[in-house]
């Protein structure tokens, strides 16, 4: 067990993902809440909305009509973040100026996908068997596969793949650019921001390396080349080890709240052996890879017994890059669950938060308890 005394007293913990710190203020739990409650979650959605977008058969914003698909279904976004072609923008070779020096800005380009995860509008990966998950991961697989560089040492591991993953995904051309990073998440529940509750993720393949994951890599390349050895495989072998914040683990997996964790019940699920990225897994592993995110989605919904919003993100060697950045990366998937006290209370990062550093109340520790109990049956699929 961690020092007993970490319980008791406002501490701090080092993230060696990030190379940053976080304070941990366990004594604030006993604190009172009159602020803002999210409204509880729709739990009586039909399983098909002919107002729905994303539904078979339907008219998308843009005028196009869905296929009448039966499992996965993939789509160029109608509303993408960034566009494939656009005026490019170079900035003043004038180095020595203090605008080259402090208002610096790059043209980004990209593709955005939109990937459904079921046909039926009324299902959450939670409420999906792991076989059911299987085809999603199958479909990211193939679009992660379709952009790798042919100069990635990855290039030599990926299966030959197309796009479109199948024959109901016709409409999309391959990507003429290559890009440098695929960012695969999903957002779901309104307090996370979905504007359609149809069980879907997105993909964002752009031209840089974005913050997050550069920020990862970095760390991850330093213990690479310090420890010879890999952060995440040495960190997962560790949890496993000590069993004070795992989750749930199977033969390829193990789910944790990490010790640096920054949402009430963040979890990151973690290949146990060093899997770059998606390719790196044999078909057993993929569906390894399905059963723990269908234990951790059925968990957070048990957990207050509702549509348990979170922000969900997929990390992995980038598309294209150096060798020692493709070789140190580790597949890992992060999940940010707003959620703190009861359905309808959030964890707000405000304040300190914003001006200081990330703050939370309850320990890991007690977050991963608190999950463990919660597993079993779906509790809305629970006879009454």
């Amino acid at each position: 067990m961690p020092e007993a005394i970490l319980d008791e007293i406002s501490h701090r913990r080092y993230n060696p993902l990030r190379g940053s710190w976080i304070l941990v203020s366990p004594h604030r739990t006993k604190r009172p809440w009159q602020g803002q409650q999210e409204a509880a979650s729709q739990t009586t959605l039909p399983q098909y909305d002919q107002s729905c977008y994303l539904c078979p058969g339907n008219e998308r914003a843009q005028g196009d009509t869905n296929p009448d698909y039966t499992s996965t279904f993939v789509f160029v976004n109608d509303f993408s973040a960034v566009k494939e072609e656009q005026e490019d923008y170079r900035q003043s070779d004038d180095k020595s100026s203090l605008s080259s020096l402090l208002l610096k800005a790059e043209s980004v380009t990209g593709k955005c996908y939109v990937v459904t995860f079921s046909p039926k509008h009324n299902l959450t990966l939670a409420d999906l068997e792991p076989m059911e998950i299987v085809p999603v991961i199958n479909t990211w697989t193939q679009l992660y596969t379709a952009h790798i560089s042919p100069q990635s040492p990855l290039a030599h591991v990926a299966g030959p793949t197309t796009l479109p993953p199948s024959s109901q995904q016709a409409s999309i051309p391959r990507s003429s650019a290559q890009y440098r990073y695929m960012q695969i998440f999903e957002n779901k529940g309104a307090a996370m921001g979905c504007s359609n509750p149809h069980p879907h993720g997105q993909i964002w393949t752009v031209t840089g390396l974005p913050e997050e994951p550069a920020a990862e890599l970095e760390q991850l390349i330093k213990h690479r080349r310090e420890q010879g050895s890999n952060l995440l495989e040495d960190y997962a072998k560790l949890e496993i080890e000590k069993e004070e914040r795992v989750v749930f683990k199977n033969d390829t997996f193990v789910a944790v709240c990490p010790w640096w964790a920054v949402w009430p019940f963040e979890t990151m699920i973690i290949a146990r052996q060093h899997k770059r990225a998606l390719v790196d897994f044999d078909e057993g592993e993929k569906k390894d890879l399905a059963e723990v995110i269908s234990d951790v989605t059925r968990r957070y919904d048990n957990l207050f017994e509702t549509h348990f919003p979170y922000s969900m993100g997929l990390h992995q060697a980038p598309l294209e890059g150096k060798d020692a950045e493709i070789e140190a990366s580790h597949f890992h998937i992060h999940f940010y669950p707003p959620l703190l006290r009861s359905a309808t209370v959030r964890k707000f990062l405000v304040g300190y938060e914003l001006m200081a550093e990330p703050q939370r109340d309850i320990t890991p520790e007690q977050a991963a308890a608190r999950l463990r109990n919660c597993g079993g049956t779906l509790y809305r699929n629970k006879v009454p």
